[in-house]
C-alpha cells in the first residue's frame, strides 16, 4: 500500500507534467467563448477560420474589469514557451496551496467546534 505523502507527491508531479505538456498542445485558435464573441461582433463567420487581426472589443465603461497576471497561460511574448511552462507550474502550485489552506481551515474549524 502507498502512504499518503507519496500519493500526494505523485499527484503533484502528475499535475505538473500534464500542465507542462498542455502548454505545447494548446490551440492558437480562440476557444468557444472567444470564437462566439468574434462571431457576434461580425469579425468571424460561424464556420470560418479566425482572421489574423481579429480582436474582441469589450465595452467596459462603468463595469468591473481586471487584467490577468498570466494571460493566456504565459508571461508575455518575450518569454515564449518557457514563460508558459513557468505560468502553468506557478498556477498549479498556487491552486494546490489554496486547496491545502482550505482543507486545513476546515480541519481547524472542525476541531474548534468539538
Amino acid at each position: 500500500m502507498i502512504d499518503n505523502k507519496t500519493f500526494i507527491i505523485g499527484g503533484i508531479v502528475i499535475a505538473l507534467m500534464i500542465g507542462v505538456v498542455a502548454v505545447f498542445m494548446a490551440s492558437s485558435d480562440p476557444d468557444g467563448l472567444e470564437s462566439t464573441a468574434l462571431v457576434v461582433q461580425g469579425q468571424k463567420e460561424l464556420t470560418g477560420a479566425t482572421p489574423e487581426n481579429a480582436e474582441i472589443q469589450e465595452d467596459l465603461n462603468g463595469k468591473f474589469s481586471y487584467e490577468s497576471p498570466m494571460p493566456d497561460y504565459s508571461l508575455g511574448e518575450r518569454f515564449g514557451p518557457l514563460g508558459g511552462i513557468v505560468a502553468i507550474v506557478a498556477g498549479t502550485i498556487l491552486a494546490l496551496l489554496i486547496v491545502v489552506g482550505a482543507i486545513y481551515s476546515i480541519k481547524i474549524a472542525g476541531k474548534a467546534t468539538k
